[in-house]
Order: C-alpha cells, then sequence, then structure tokens
C-alpha cells in the first residue's frame, strides 16, 4: 500500500544550537496531519517526541535533549509521510555547570557536590562551588602564619564565602606579593562578574521567555475557570467545594488502594534501602577491605580508604553508619597495634623502621612511635654487643681454637717486619682459615666494630630523620603533628645522646675487657671479662686491634657524630697503643734475650760476627712494627708526648739494650763445652789460611773474649748511633738519653772483659820475665861480657808476637790497644825488676840495657807514655856507659839481636796491608 502523503522534510530551525533543553521550532513541508501522525522526532540523535507539539504540518516546537552527538539532523517520522529527512543541522553546546543558587528556566537533577575521588579530601560544601579566585589573576600565598592573621584580625576570616569576610586578610594570605597593577586587574575582573551577574537575570528572561508565556497562558486559564465556576451560586465558596470533593476522592482512593500501597511502601522502603547500601558501599564494604588489604600488605590503601571514611562519616549521627564506623576504628586499632609490634621487632631495615613509622602518624596512633623505635633499637644493638662478647666466651670455655704464637717464630718476624701500608699494615686475609689462626681478642674486636658499624648509622640516621621531621615527610599536611613530634624530638636530644654514649662506652668496655683488663674496676671486670689472658697478644696482633677499632672511628664520625660522643673511643685508642708500645717492648727484649743462642762466632772483615747486626735488624723491626699504631691519626695525640709512656718507653728501651749487653757478657763467660759444634761453621775445604786459625780459636775463650770485644767496639761506634738515629726517626723523643745510658753500660762491659784479657795474656809473660833473668844463677854483679839478647827475652817477645797474631785474626782494630796494655804491664815489670838489683857490674850494666834497649826498641810502635816512663825509670835505675867501646858493643849486639830476629819483628811494624778478606 502506497503512502497517501510525501515524506517530512525539515528546512529550517530555530535557534540552530543550543543547550540541553533548549526550545527550538522546526519548520518543514509534510510534518504531519496532526498531533497524532507525529510517531517520531529525533534531534542529535536524541528522541524528542515526549516534549514535541504539533502546530502544523510545517511548524513543530520541541525541545532538544542531551543527545551525544554534538551535531546532527533533524528527522521527523509520520504515519502518513514515514520517515523524512533534513537539509539542516543543530548543533548542539555544552551545558554550563548550573549550581544549586543559580537561575534556572529548566528543571536541573540534583548534582551530588561531593568529591568521590579516592583520596583522604573532605566532602565539598556546596557553597565551594563557587569560584575559588574571585579576582581572576594567579595566587600568591604569602609566608605569613595564621596565627599572626588570627591575631591581627580577631572576629574575622579570610574566606570570602563567610559572614565575616575580611578583604585584607584575603589580599594578605592570597595577594601578599601580588603587584599593584595585577591588583587592578583584578579589580576590573570583579567589577566585570558583578555586570555580568545584573546582566544575568535580564538574560534569564529573554532566553526562557517562551517558558514564561506558557505559564501565563496556563495561569489566566485557570483563573478564567475559576472565575466562571464562581458565578454560579452553589452552596458554599467554590474552593470550599472543590476542597470537600478532593477529599472524598482522597478517601476513596485510599480505601481501593490500602493494601497496594502498603506493599509499595515497603518496596519503596526496601529500593531506599538498596539505594542507601549502594549509594555508601564503600563505608559497608570497608571493614572487610581493610582486612584483606591488611593480609596483603597494602597498608597505604588501608589508610587512604579510613582516612576517607573518617572525613565522610566521622561525625555522623546516622546509626547504621556509627555502627559501621565503629567497626572500622576496631580494625584499625588492630592495625595499629600490627604495625607497632612490626616496628618493634628486631633486627629490621631503616627503610621498614621508617615506612611503619609513617603509617602509624597517619593512622593517628597514640604515643610517639619513632622514639619507642629508637629505643627499641638501642636496646637491640646492646644486646647485641654483649651476644657477641658471650658467643666469643663460651667458644673459649669449650675449647675454641686459639693460636698461640711463639714470638721467636718465623711468622712473628715476617709481622713484624711486615711493611707498613698506608690505612693499616696487616690487613685481613680472605683466606677463611685466618678466623682459626687469630686470636680470639682479635676475632671478638672484629666482630664487635663489624656489629656497632653494621647498626649504629641507621640508628644514627633514624634520629636525625626523627628530629627533622623527614619520618613523616608523606604526612605534610598534618603540619602541626609533625611540628608537635619534631618538638618532641628537641626535648629528647639528651636521652639520645645519652643512647649514644652507652653504646660507645659499651663499645669500649668490651674491648678494655678482652685486651685491657686492668683499667676495669673489679665490677666492670665482672660484666665485660671472662677471656683467657694466660697467652697475651704479640705488638702485630694488637696493631691489627687499633687499626679495627681506628676503621670503627673513622666510619662513626662520617655520621657527623659530635666529637665528645666518640671521645671514649679516642681514649681507648690512646691506652691500646701505650699497650701496643711496652707490649711490642717487652717482647723484643724476650727477643733480644735468645740472641746469644745464635751467635755463630764468625767473624767478618771488621771483625765483627752477625750478632750486633742481627740486634740492630731486631730493633729496626721493632720500631717499624710501631709506625702504624705510633702514627697520630686524626683527632689523635702523640702519646711520646705524654711524660709517663716516656718514662716507661725509656726506661724499657735502655732495659733492651742491657738485656743485649747481658748477653755479650753471658757470651764471654762461656766454657768450651757451652759452644756447639753448630756454632762453629767452618769450610774444612777451603783454602783459607784464616779458616784454619778461626778452626783453632774459635773454640778458646780468649777467643770469644776478643769477638765480644770487636762487637762491642762496633756496637759504640756503628750500632748504637744507627739505633739513636731511627729511635728518634720514629718519635722516641728520649732517643738521646736512652743511649747515653746503653753507651755507659757497654763501655763498662768493654772495660771489664778487655781487663780480663789483658790479665789473661800479660800474667804468663810478665811472670816469665823474673824467672827467665835469673834462670842459670845468673847475678848482675858478676857475669860475663854480654854476646847478645838472651832467650828469656826472645821467649817474651815471641808471646807478645803471638797475642799479636791472635788479636790481628779477630781485629786490626784491637791490636794496638791490646799490645798497649801488654807491652805497660811488661815494662812496669822490667822497671820493678830493674829497681830491685842493689848493685850493677860494668858487664851486667851492660846487659841489663842491652835487654831492656832491645825490648824497647822491638815494641817501639805500641809503646805508651806509661810504658815509656817505665823504661825510663829501669834505664835510669842502670849505671851510665862510661866508654865508647861499650856504647859500641852495646849498638853492635842491638843490631844484631834486630837482624836476627828481623821476621818476628816484623809484625810489631806499622802494618802497610789489610787483612786476608774472607
Amino acid at each position: 500500500m502506497s503512502r497517501a502523503r510525501q515524506p517530512p522534510l525539515v528546512t529550517g530551525i530555530s535557534p540552530n544550537e543550543g543547550a540541553p533543553w533548549t526550545k527550538v521550532t522546526i519548520r518543514g513541508e509534510n510534518l504531519g496531519t496532526g498531533h497524532n501522525d507525529l510517531i517520531g522526532l529525533s534531534i542529535c540523535g536524541h528522541n524528542c517526541l515526549l516534549t514535541a507539539e504539533w502546530m502544523s504540518a510545517s511548524k513543530i516546537v520541541c525541545r532538544v535533549g542531551p543527545a551525544k552527538d554534538d551535531k546532527g539532523e533533524i528527522i521527523v517520522t509520520t504515519k502518513s509521510g514515514g520517515r523524512g529527512t533534513s537539509t539542516v543541522s543543530f548543533k548542539l553546546l555544552k551545558p554550563e555547570r548550573i549550581g544549586i543558587l543559580d537561575q534556572s528556566a529548566v528543571w536541573v537533577d540534583e548534582l551530588n557536590y561531593y568529591d568521590m575521588r579516592t583520596d583522604r579530601n573532605k566532602g565539598i560544601s556546596p557553597l565551594s562551588l563557587r569560584p575559588a579566585n574571585p579576582l581572576g589573576i594567579d595566587i600568591d600565598r604569602g609566608k605569613v602564619p595564621l596565627k599572626d592573621l588570627e591575631n591581627m584580625f580577631p572576629g574575622m576570616s579570610g574566606d570570602f564565602t563567610s559572614e565575616n569576610f575580611s578583604a585584607t586578610w584575603y589580599l594578605i594570605e592570597n595577594h601578599s606579593s601580588t603587584s599593584f597593577e595585577h591588583l587592578r586587574a583584578g579589580v576590573g575582573n570583579l567589577k566585570k562578574q558583578a555586570s555580568k551577574k545584573n546582566e544575568g537575570s535580564l538574560a534569564y528572561v529573554k532566553g526562557g521567555l517562551s517558558t514564561f508565556f506558557e505559564a501565563q497562558d496556563a495561569l489566566a486559564a485557570i483563573h478564567q475557570k475559576l472565575e466562571s465556576d464562581g458565578t454560579e451560586k452553589v452552596e458554599g465558596s467554590m474552593t470550599q467545594r472543590l476542597e470537600t470533593i478532593l477529599n472524598r476522592a482522597s478517601e476513596t482512593a485510599d480505601t481501593l488502594f490500602q493494601e497496594v500501597l502498603g506493599r509499595k511502601d515497603k518496596a519503596d522502603s526496601t529500593r531506599n534501602a538498596l539505594n542507601v547500601l549502594q549509594r555508601f558501599k564503600f563505608l559497608f564494604n570497608l571493614p572487610l577491605n581493610i582486612e584483606r588489604n591488611i593480609q596483603k600488605g597494602d597498608y597505604d590503601v588501608v589508610i587512604n580508604d579510613y582516612e576517607k571514611a573518617k572525613s565522610l562519616f566521622g561525625n555522623t549521627e546516622v546509626p547504621v553508619f556509627k555502627k559501621v564506623y565503629s567497626e572500622v576504628e576496631t580494625r584499625i586499632e588492630a592495625l595499629r597495634k600490627l604495625l607497632l609490634d612490626k616496628l618493634l621487632e628486631t633486627p629490621s631495615t631503616l627503610h621498614d623502621q621508617k615506612r611503619y613509622i609513617r603509617y602509624l602518624s597517619d593512622l593517628h596512633a597514640p604515643g610517639d612511635p619513632a622514639w619507642q623505635c629508637i629505643v627499641a633499637q638501642h636496646k637491640w644493638i646492646l644486646q647485641l654487643m654483649q651476644n657477641c662478647k658471650e658467643d666469643f666466651i663460651k667458644e673459649q670455655k669449650v675449647g675454641g681454637v686459639v693460636l698461640d704464637l711463639d714470638r721467636s717464630s718465623v711468622l712473628n718476624r715476617i709481622s713484624l717486619s711486615a711493611p707498613v701500608k698506608r690505612g693499616g699494615s696487616f690487613q685481613t686475609p680472605k683466606d677463611d682459615s685466618w678466623h682459626y689462626k687469630s686470636p680470639q681478642q682479635v676475632r671478638f674486636v672484629e666482630k664487635l666494630s663489624d656489629v656497632v658499624i653494621s647498626q649504629l648509622p641507621n640508628f644514627w640516621k633514624l634520629w636525625i630523620s626523627y628530629v627533622n621531621g623527614s619520618l613523616f615527610s608523606e604526612t605534610g599536611e598534618k603540619s602541626g603533628q609533625v611540628e608537635k613530634l619534631k618538638k618532641n624530638a628537641r626535648q629528647r636530644q639528651n636521652d639520645f645522646k645519652g643512647m649514644i654514649e652507652e653504646v660507645t662506652r659499651r663499645l669500649v668496655q668490651l674491648v678494655r675487657g678482652a685486651l685491657l683488663p686492668s683499667s676495669l674496676t673489679e665490677l666492670q671486670l665482672r660484666q665485660y671479662g671472662g677471656w683467657d689472658t694466660k697467652t697475651p697478644l704479640t705488638g702485630a696482633w694488637l696493631t691489627q686491634v687499633i687499626h679495627t677499632v681506628r676503621l670503627s672511628h673513622e666510619a662513626l664520625s662520617a655520621l657527623e657524630i659530635p666529637n665528645d660522643l666518640l671521645q671514649v673511643i679516642q681514649d681507648l685508642l690512646q691506652d691500646l697503643r701505650v699497650h701496643c708500645l711496652l707490649t711490642t717492648l717487652q717482647h723484643t727484649e724476650e727477643d733480644v734475650k735468645r740472641l746469644a743462642e745464635k751467635e755463630d762466632w764468625v767473624v767478618d772483615n771488621e771483625g765483627i760476627t752477625s750478632l750486633p747486626a742481627q740486634f740492630e735488624q731486631c730493633m729496626v723491626q721493632m720500631l717499624q712494627s710501631l709506625k702504624e699504631p705510633m702514627e697520630c691519626k686524626p683527632g689523635e695525640i702523640n702519646i711520646f708526648n705524654l711524660d709517663v709512656v716516656q718514662d716507661k718507653a725509656c726506661e724499657q728501651c735502655v732495659s733492651i739494650m742491657k738485656v743485649f749487653i747481658k748477653c755479650l757478657e753471658q757470651l764471654s763467660t762461656k766454657t768450651d763445652g757451652d759452644i756447639k759444634a753448630s756454632h762453629l761453621s767452618v769450610d774444612l775445604a777451603s783454602p783459607d789460611l784464616f779458616g784454619s786459625i778461626k778452626e783453632d780459636f774459635s773454640s778458646k775463650p780468649e777467643q770469644r773474649l776478643l769477638i765480644i770485644l770487636s762487637n762491642c767496639q762496633y756496637l759504640e761506634r756503628h750500632t748504637f748511633l744507627n739505633l739513636a738515629e731511627h729511635l728518634e726517626k720514629n718519635g722516641f723523643t728520649m732517643a738521646d738519653k736512652i743511649i747515653r745510658v746503653s753507651i755507659d753500660a757497654l763501655r763498662q762491659l768493654d772495660y771489664d772483659l778487655f781487663e780480663s784479657y789483658i790479665e789473661k795474656k800479660s800474667d804468663p809473660i810478665v811472670g816469665s820475665l823474673e824467672t827467665g833473668i835469673y834462670a842459670g844463677y845468673f847475678d848482675w854483679k858478676d857475669c860475663l861480657l854480654p854476646t847478645g839478647v838472651r832467650s828469656y827475652l826472645k821467649e817474651a817477645l815471641v808471646s807478645i808476637i803471638s797475642v799479636h797474631a791472635e788479636v790481628f785474626t779477630v781485629s786490626k782494630e784491637l791490636v794496638s790497644r791490646v799490645l798497649s796494655k801488654i807491652i805497660e804491664a811488661v815494662a812496669e815489670e822490667m822497671s820493678r825488676l830493674m829497681q830491685c838489683v842493689s848493685s850493677f857490674s860494668k858487664n851486667g850494666a851492660l846487659q841489663a840495657r842491652l835487654e831492656i834497649c832491645a825490648l824497647r826498641d822491638a815494641i817501639e810502635p805500641y809503646l805508651s807514655s806509661e810504658s815509656c816512663t817505665s823504661f825510663k825509670q829501669a834505664l835510669e835505675a842502670l849505671p851510665q856507659l862510661q866508654s865508647g867501646a861499650d856504647k859500641k858493643l852495646l849498638e853492635e849486639l842491638l843490631n844484631k839481636f834486630k837482624s836476627s830476629m828481623k821476621l818476628q819483628l816484623n809484625c810489631f811494624k806499622p802494618a802497610s796491608f789489610q787483612p786476608v778478606k774472607r
């Protein structure tokens, strides 16, 4: 069946743009034959049939709905013509937000003026929908505190929605730095807003003029109807009759629909309840959500939800809301306890501690969780330190391995001579077996230092964060609470200082208990002692301990902990350095005592053995090992500047020197049986003549005396002077005194040994003179004419030559000293013997003068003033030669003697050659 009319065609719309619910007039062709013929009308895709009013086949009036499309066609559909087309379009404008106080010509749905974001902001008041910046210029909030503004404007407010609004307050708070030109621009913006508001009413009337006309027409029709009804003569007034009819209709309706209405009310109540549950499902689901998020560890989500619920329902008076909110508070209280328990758990990282403290701060936990955490950490560190000590004591009691170093071992010698590196001379090797070789006290100090260095920095950083408020940075909006907590922190500075002092004091006391027990009281020893001190630590291990304690001090100083809190560690370092110094000196003294065992009696070109060099090496190694502990690090003092330390060190050094001198004395008194064959190292295959001589002499006590005398001479001239230089270079301020006392002791030993040797060598020679002179009943008064020097004198010279050879074999330097002294004894004896003769015959006087002059001339290079005096006295005791024949005979006999003894007497001449090197 074909249509009777053409499809509708829209050719115009007025206005052609507008916001939703704008009333428009549509014009065109074939728009229908009546209201019933119009079955569809859409603008921009939205069905507008409900508001359409058919006026004629070329005109329809309607209101535009909230379409999805911004621009679209106008489509009219009729029964008679079907779906039409359009040659024009309508542009839908976005509606301006209409506040609850704004005028509107159409019905506006209520808006939810609560901010439904998931942050912690409270619900927004409808009044806050007003412009936040009435001046329309940039806001520049000043730094004037709120309290100062309240004092300046009592009873006023800077909120422009308040009845007590103060414009001055508002300008100071929001535009304290704004220029005058910008403020003038703001005044212009205010004027524009005021004029726009005045024009708004007129614009509102213009925009809704058609609505006003419709309302006016409806009111006029009702008024006309009422007037026409009022002209009839009826019982009562028109309104009374209308009221009676309406009441009767209401009663009849109630009777007919009472049950239906009851069910409707119940359904409405249920629907309202469901709506409430749906609308406030956040609150009703919050307890369960809190429980789930706690189990997952999403504490941030829990805190955000709690803050949101608190802002929305914290002050609610609705019973059901109060009940649910109380359940939320119960769960939050449990969370507070859980977080506090986690915060106080040990061990814990600094990151976790800060996190839990911020959570508790956000949850408004009672008390001061940060301080509770600091107190717990302090107790934990002290407990760790005490446990460290108890673990090592327990290991010691059950037979832990402790390395008992033999200080004479090669390992100890290497450790003493190890080169000092910057930053520490004894680095712990990476070998795991090191821990089983180190003494327990050393490992304990290292472990204890590790505990302090690993725990105290985080403890200090936690305190710094507590003081500066960074622990609560995530809750910056709670500035009042943060300031309160920072104030609490400042009040507890002395308490925290006491904690740091207790930790450092505990560290020092534990180290003293292990290494310096004599520095503690009896009560402190019971708490911090208990170590096995039978095997004292060597200087090398004490150096390692000092290095460890210094590293701990440097690590704590790097945290910028005040120096007064670390002074106890500096005092400990000072005592350890003194202890290391004295211990090293004591152990060196013991090492020096054993040097006598290493004497091999092998002399070098200078007539000395290796003993002086070994002694010097031992002392140099000792000074080298003391270099690091004696070095003054920042904040440390030179312990040699302490009078007590200086005196003790000087006394100990002198003791070492005297011990070595005592060793020399002991070596000089050893018998042949005491000298082990291992000490006599001779290469029997060597063609060296002196090697054979050494083999013969080295076992003789007199030979050992000469070697020791040679060593003494070398010690005085070289070794002790070198040691003085080394001592002074290494900070021993009393080096001169040490060397002076040592040299005095050495000279005394040298004198005693020299006198002993001279006595042993001179007595036989001197004793043989008188016997030799009077051998064969020789008489000075009755003797023959001299024919030469008698045998006794030659034998005495051979004995002196033997001594010369013995001394020359050891040390050329001793020859003159020894022979001069022996010749003094011989000359003195000859003088005595000559003076004891009552009278001489002519031949006797000539014989005596011959022998005295022969002896004097033979040993002339070794004559001293004393021996010259003795020879002079001997000659003066003889009668003078009167005749020239006697003098000539004397000269001939002397020349004959010198010629016959030329080979023997050559040894007394000044040597032009050096001893044979070997």
